[in-house]
């Protein structure tokens, strides 16, 4: 073989050495960002039904989306080119754990461009006027809970009206979305989809996130669970119940590689946490059709005793 023979074998052998390395290398970076130990750590630390309150450490879930609420209460925090979204304060004493997270991934409390809900009760909003208040941000809110965040008391439609303790009052800027509505905040795209039921205003979340392991369409079902006062009986409100099928039904077909839920026991995100990741585990359509069941499970219910 030739000097300049050799040299180019040579060459070939370490251009592909280094292409093996690269695609080694790039697989390992692909492997770290499905599956993650900060996300494990929440299945470790967090169980089902834990205090709304108790705090916990804030992690990636994927992409710019990150969890920054307690074991017991989603919070999120979607980080954009221009700023942030955050979903969801938990309850007054919840949020300060909220803007002590926020603040551990590096964001600044004034780069909050909106604060979005889920529902209008005080274990996901308690927190939103001091959140406001820390951030300047606006609320964003479905339509039918607007009154609720500006008074802090109860929709008398609400099935759990009575229940809850008022809440502080929203004092700045409430803005109401639509179904359908693509709220475009801080470079980024979210699209609303009324799901009312549990209450009158509920809102589900939908959006794109992106790393380099590829994407995921993230949904935050909103909890659709058919809980009331001692008193109420959905039965005696035919109107609400057809609401309440229109809003699972609004929920069932979308696109959802990645269910996260209000309360993370609705959607095992505590058990699928324990894997390292919060992607796969339950369709939207499958938890459509356990709310359905759990509706349909409380009318035989009231039936029956009646």
């Amino acid at each position: 073989m030739s000097a300049k023979t050799a040299l180019i074998a040579g060459t070939l052998a370490l251009s592909a050495c280094s292409n093996s390395a690269g695609s080694a290398d790039l697989a390992a970076k692909i492997e770290d960002a499905q599956h993650s130990s900060d996300i494990a750590r929440f299945g470790a630390v967090c169980e089902d039904g834990d205090d709304w309150d108790k705090p916990t450490e804030p992690f990636q879930i994927h992409g710019d989306t990150w969890y920054v609420g307690t074991c017991g209460i989603t919070a999120l925090l979607i980080r954009g080119r221009e700023g942030a979204v955050l979903i969801d304060t938990g309850t007054a004493k919840g949020s300060e754990a909220v803007a002590a997270n926020i603040a551990k991934i590096g964001v600044k409390l004034s780069d909050v461009k909106a604060i979005l809900a889920s529902h209008e009760h005080f274990d996901h909003v308690g927190g939103f006027a001091r959140m406001q208040g820390l951030t300047g941000a606006p609320v964003v809110v479905g339509e039918g809970a607007a009154d609720v965040i500006r008074t802090g008391k109860d929709d008398p439609r609400d099935p759990q009206a009575g229940l809850h303790p008022p809440m502080a009052p929203v004092t700045g800027p409430i803005r109401t979305v639509k179904d359908g509505e693509v709220v475009k905040i801080a470079g980024l795209e979210l699209t609303a989809i009324n799901t009312p039921g549990h209450t009158v205003g509920a809102v589900s979340w939908q959006w794109e996130s992106c790393d380099v392991g590829g994407c995921h369409t993230i949904v935050y079902a909103d909890s659709l669970s058919p809980v009331s006062a001692d008193a109420y009986r959905f039965t005696d409100h035919p109107d609400y119940v057809a609401m309440f099928r229109k809003g699972i039904a609004r929920l069932r077909p979308l696109a959802c590689t990645m269910l996260l839920t209000p309360h993370p026991s609705a959607s095992d995100m505590i058990a699928r946490a324990g894997t390292g990741t919060l992607a796969g585990g339950m369709t939207c359509a499958a938890y459509a059709d356990s709310k359905t069941k759990a509706l349909d499970g409380r009318l035989a219910k009231e039936k029956a005793a009646s």
